[in-house]
């Protein structure tokens, strides 16, 4: 069995847990896209078999967050399940937080929370934390595409939708925005809605994945592998060009119609999806990643 897998992680688990549930419930390896915080839940895309192999084509697809904020309060997390740092008598109104949103659009600076799952020195930044031990994160560069505030509510509460980048952490720019405001935060609720090609409106549950998996219905909820690859060129060759690529042998193209990028790769006559393969200026066509072989 090979394709994807949209599910959405429920709250309380890892995104790695998630995944293993899965692999347990339909029996095949797995891997997963963009890591969910424990407390978060949402889109989490699930690679299934051979797809696993083409998970670095897609990783870096734009994510869609839903979110909710305390205002007047911080936490050593920035979440709800943090142990509270703060707190404070300023909470911004509706009409302050719309005026500095626009700060935050575009290429910005963002420093990810001690309390995440970050590598230092090979340890997640979280381990770090808990065993008392001194974390240095370096800032990195994000890009937030959109950002709106969903509602605000005499409650100190705020939700948000934002559009970002991959590497994106929704609770420092949470943190982030209440400091440009002067006031504190922390996350109540997180939910992602979309991760590139997939979204929220497609994902299963947990709890339906194990009433379905022995059934016909596990195939209308399973993406073909090649699906969340619509943003790649699609190439179609025919048999014995396809064969020589699989054997790792290039092939040359008298006019591909496309300059120095990553393609899928279709078998002309049936039409089945092959691999994704690399078309350089000159036409030269050489194999990247290969799925199938036709006599599969």
């Amino acid at each position: 069995m090979d394709g994807w897998i949209c599910l959405d992680k429920p709250k309380g688990i890892s995104s790695n847990f998630a995944m293993v549930k899965v692999r347990k419930i339909i029996g095949e390896k797995t891997g997963y896209i963009g890591t969910l915080d424990p407390f978060a839940t949402g889109v989490l895309p699930i690679a299934i078999g051979r797809a696993r192999k083409f998970i670095q084509f897609i990783e870096d697809g734009i994510k869609v967050y839903e979110f909710e904020v305390m205002f007047g309060t911080s936490t050593d997390s920035y979440d709800e399940t943090g142990e509270v740092c703060e707190t404070t008598k300023v909470i911004p109104t509706k009409n302050q937080i719309e005026e500095i949103l626009p700060k935050f659009l575009g290429s910005i600076e963002q420093i990810p929370p001690k309390f995440s799952a970050i590598k230092i020195n090979g340890r997640r930044a979280c381990d770090l934390v808990r065993q008392n031990k001194t974390v240095e994160i370096p800032s990195r560069k994000i890009f937030i595409h959109d950002l709106q505030l969903l509602d605000f509510s005499e409650n100190n509460s705020a939700k948000f939708l934002v559009k970002c980048s991959k590497g994106t952490y929704v609770r420092t720019l949470a943190v982030d925005i209440a400091q440009e405001l002067g006031s504190l935060c922390y996350v109540k609720d997180l939910r992602r809605i979309k991760s590139g090609f997939f979204s929220i409106d497609r994902t299963i549950t947990l709890e339906k994945l194990i009433q379905i998996v022995d059934t016909n219905e596990l195939d209308s909820n399973l993406f073909p592998l090649e699906s969340p690859l619509d943003d790649i060129p699609a190439l179609f060759l025919e048999r014995d060009y396809v064969s020589r690529l699989q054997n790792g042998l290039a092939v040359q193209l008298a006019n591909s119609g496309i300059l120095s990028s990553n393609v899928k790769l279709f078998d002309s006559e049936s039409g089945r999806f092959c691999g994704v393969c690399f078309v350089s200026a000159d036409g030269l066509v050489t194999a990247v990643k290969m799925y199938l072989n036709l006599g599969d």
